[in-house]
């Protein structure tokens, strides 16, 4: 029987599990890498801007703005490439932002050692900001595939619905999201090993995560069966 790969539209389960082990794995590598930082969360950003602000430490709090105000400029792009004219232009801007993603996490496997981690920090709040505007569903549930918090809550409450009112939306609701939670772990293990023993470089595995993920969205679409005819045309 021939195997029929999943569907990865931009809401199906399939992406956002692999969206969720970029996650996963991204906080892990600057956790490790980059002096115990978690360039997806803003909420510890911002609580340490607060911190270091109160403890009048200037310089300290200057290094906590970039990554925020990266994140912000992510938002924006996200935002921007849903305007109808540059929808038009990019014939998909989720595929766009995946590619996009996956150029700026391979640079920054391409930078030299010595390069400040703020600069690291700066790309991956970037990086994140564009995940999570863009790819913000789950089947017809909101949900972040960078950070678990929400997730977690949302599996909680589905958990208790399906336990005390035997509710099938709710079952599948924590199914799936139990499942990205799960990814977002193993996400997290695999950026804990090779960030351990490969160093920076280990970026790389999520871009290449990345990578499959744009294959698989292009072929998904129906892009890849368009590029073929246009160059036998």
């Amino acid at each position: 029987m021939k195997y029929k790969i999943p569907s990865l539209s931009s809401n199906s389960i399939y992406l956002g599990v692999l969206l969720a082990v970029v996650g996963g794995f991204l906080d892990a590598y600057t956790f490790i890498s980059r002096d115990g930082v978690f360039a997806n969360a803003q909420t510890g950003n911002m609580v340490l801007l607060a911190v270091k602000a109160a403890n009048k430490d200037i310089r300290g709090a200057l290094f906590i703005i970039p990554p925020i105000l990266a994140f912000v400029l992510g938002v924006l792009v996200s935002e921007m490439g849903k305007i109808p004219q540059v929808r038009e232009v990019l014939h998909s801007y989720r595929r766009s932002i995946l590619i996009l993603e996956c150029l700026v996490l391979m640079t920054v496997g391409l930078l030299p050692k010595n390069v400040p981690n703020i600069v690291v920090t700066v790309c991956i709040a970037f990086v994140s900001s564009l995940q999570i505007s863009t790819f913000n569903k789950l089947d017809k549930w909101a949900y972040n595939s960078t950070m678990t918090t929400g997730n977690l809550r949302t599996a909680t409450q589905a958990a208790y619905l399906a336990v005390k009112e035997n509710n099938s939306e709710a079952k599948k609701q924590f199914k799936e999201f139990s499942l990205i939670i799960l990814s977002f772990i193993l996400g997290a293990l695999i950026g804990t090993f090779s960030t351990t023993y490969f160093g920076n470089p280990s970026i790389f595995i999520a871009g290449g995560f990345l990578v499959i993920t744009v294959i698989l969205y292009h072929r998904d679409r129906g892009y890849l069966s368009e590029t073929i005819k246009s160059k036998l045309r």
